[in-house]
């Protein structure tokens, strides 16, 4: 792949940054408390009067939602014949955004902010599932749009409405007042490391099942 080294030198950026954040949520937290709450006012400063606006928004990055929508890709991109696209498609979600995160949430214990909780959660906060999730779910469809749909202003669309739900997901969940801005910033590193660092090999592997006649 052309350009397989800035791919994974990306990816590895994102990787420390997440490692780096991680590091100081375990043993520094209060490094970060200024920062935090420098961005949360700024990002609650509509408060009330945008509360159904991300109350809607949210929604797009629950784990039942992604998970939903996750395997009808999934499925979508194995009945095409498109079975390196579904490959990564369920790696990253199951792998990644539900497995990876929950265990990780486990290993930094990192309580949720004592703001007013405009939604219900029960988990601890670093790195944000909802993070996570979005960036893999509407990233990953970012990378593979091209193979997709070969009509260039349309497939641009798509990806600006992809990246604008991502941060649209994260935004909402600072927000509604159950994370800190680091937990959206640690997942969102967390999910584009994985996608930045094996997006070379599913293009490869792409290439040689095409190559090969096994997909499309």
């Amino acid at each position: 792949m052309k350009n397989k080294l800035y791919w994974q030198f990306a990816g590895s950026c994102f990787l420390l940054v997440f490692v780096f954040l991680g590091y100081v949520v375990k043993f520094f937290p209060q490094w970060l408390t200024g920062f935090d709450t420098f961005l949360t006012n700024i990002l609650r400063s509509p408060y009330p009067a945008w509360n159904e606006f991300y109350l809607t928004i949210t929604k797009l990055g629950n784990p039942l939602f992604v998970v939903a929508i996750g395997l009808v890709l999934v499925a979508l991109m194995a009945l095409g014949k498109r079975y390196a696209e579904s490959l990564w498609y369920g790696i990253g979600l199951v792998g990644v955004a539900g497995i990876g995160n929950a265990l990780l949430k486990l290993g930094f214990l990192r309580q949720r902010p004592t703001l007013e909780h405009l939604v219900e959660e029960t988990s601890f906060s670093f790195p944000s599932g909802h993070a996570t999730g979005s960036m893999i779910l509407f990233g990953t469809l970012c990378f593979i749009l091209p193979g997709l749909i070969k009509n260039k202003p349309v497939r641009l669309l798509l990806q600006v409405l992809c990246g604008s739900l991502i941060l649209g997901i994260g935004i909402s969940r600072i927000y509604l007042g159950v994370h800190f801005p680091t937990d959206i910033i640690g997942g969102f590193c967390l999910g584009a490391g994985w996608l930045c660092l094996t997006y070379p090999i599913f293009d490869e592997r792409r290439f040689v099942w095409r190559f090969t006649g096994k997909q499309r």
